[in-house]
C-alpha cells in the first residue's frame, strides 16, 4: 500500500504560483515576501437588509470621487487610478409622473451607523417612544405633510436606489423621519393609495467599468495596521512599487483599498502575494454585489 506523499514545502508552492503568473526573479522575491506577510486581513462586509442608506457600502461616492481622495507617492499613478475608479459606478436620473409611496422603505439622511432595521414597521416598533400616531385619513395627511410639506400639491418626491441594495427605494430626506415612516406604514396597512411624481437617482455597478478596473489593477482591502507595518511598508517603498490608496468605507477599523497597476511587474507580484496572504479582492467583492 503506497504512502501518501507529504505536501510540497511552501517555497515550492510559491515557486509554482510565481511561474504560473510569469513572474521574473525580482518580482518573484516580492511575491514570496508578500505572500508570507502576517497582517489582520478581514473580509469585506456584505450589505445587510436595512432602511438606512448610509449603512450600505458608499459606492455612490465613486461617481464624483475627488482626486484628493487618493493618496500615494506619485501624482500620475493617482491620476490614472482615479480615471478608472470613476467609471465603476454609473448614475442616471429617472422621472416618473406617478409613483406609489408604499414602495419606499428607506431613509437617506442617517449619517451615523445605526443597527440594521429591515422595514419602517420594525423601525417604528423599536422607537422608545412614539410621537406620531395615525388612526385616520386626516391623521395620515397631517403626518405625511410634515416630511413632505407639498404632498397635497403633488410636488415630486426625491428618491435614491442602488443595485447593490436590491430593489429597496430610499427617501432623500432627513427631517421628520418618524412621521414619514408612520405615514408609509399606515398606507401599507390600510391599502391606501398614496402617489406622487418621483425623481429617482439610480446608481449601479457598471460591468464595463468593473472589467476595466480588473484589467488595469489589483484592488485589495488592506487593514489599517498595514500602513505602519515595517514588513509591508518596506516591501512597498523600498522597491518603489507604484500604488494608490483609497479610503471609502466608513465603519470603525474599516480596511483601505490599495490599487496596484498590473502593467508593472513588481506591483503585479505584490498584488498576487497579498491576495495569497489573505487580502480581500475588491473587484470580486463588487462583482458579487452587482
Amino acid at each position: 500500500m503506497s504512502q501518501m506523499q507529504p505536501p510540497p514545502p511552501l517555497s515550492a508552492r510559491l515557486a509554482a504560483i510565481a511561474q504560473r503568473f510569469g513572474l521574473g526573479k525580482a518580482p518573484r522575491r516580492v511575491f514570496e515576501r508578500a505572500s508570507q506577510l502576517h497582517l489582520p486581513f478581514q473580509q469585506l462586509p456584505c450589505p445587510q437588509e436595512t432602511i438606512w442608506w448610509q449603512a450600505g457600502p458608499p459606492l455612490q461616492r465613486l461617481v464624483e470621487l475627488p482626486r484628493s481622495a487618493l493618496s500615494g507617492p506619485v501624482q500620475d499613478d493617482k491620476a490614472e487610478a482615479h480615471a478608472v475608479l470613476v467609471g465603476v459606478i454609473k448614475r442616471s436620473e429617472q422621472h416618473l409622473s406617478t409613483f406609489d409611496l408604499r414602495q419606499v422603505d428607506g431613509f437617506c439622511g442617517q449619517e451615523n451607523e445605526p443597527a440594521p432595521i429591515a422595514s419602517f414597521e420594525d423601525y417604528l416598533t423599536g422607537l422608545p417612544s412614539r410621537k406620531v400616531r395615525i388612526i385616520s385619513y386626516k391623521d395620515f395627511i397631517k403626518a405625511i405633510s410634515l416630511p413632505l410639506p407639498r404632498f397635497l400639491a403633488g410636488s415630486p418626491i426625491s428618491l435614491f436606489r442602488a443595485n447593490w441594495c436590491g430593489k429597496r427605494m430610499f427617501w432623500n430626506g432627513d427631517q421628520h423621519s418618524e412621521a414619514f415612516a408612520a405615514s408609509i406604514a399606515y398606507a401599507r396597512l390600510r391599502e391606501l393609495e398614496a402617489t406622487l411624481p418621483a425623481e429617482i437617482t439610480d446608481y449601479r455597478i457598471d460591468a464595463g467599468g468593473l472589467e476595466l478596473l480588473d484589467d488595469r489593477y489589483h484592488v485589495l482591502a488592506m487593514p489599517v495596521q498595514a500602513w505602519s507595518d515595517p514588513s509591508f511598508m518596506g516591501l512597498l517603498l523600498d522597491g518603489g512599487i507604484p500604488y494608490s490608496r483609497l479610503t471609502i468605507l466608513r465603519h470603525a477599523g474599516a480596511p483601505e483599498f490599495i490599487l496596484l497597476p498590473k502593467k508593472h511587474a513588481d506591483a503585479t507580484a505584490l498584488g498576487e502575494g497579498l491576495r495569497l496572504a489573505g487580502a480581500a479582492d475588491v473587484v470580486k467583492y463588487l462583482r458579487a454585489l452587482a
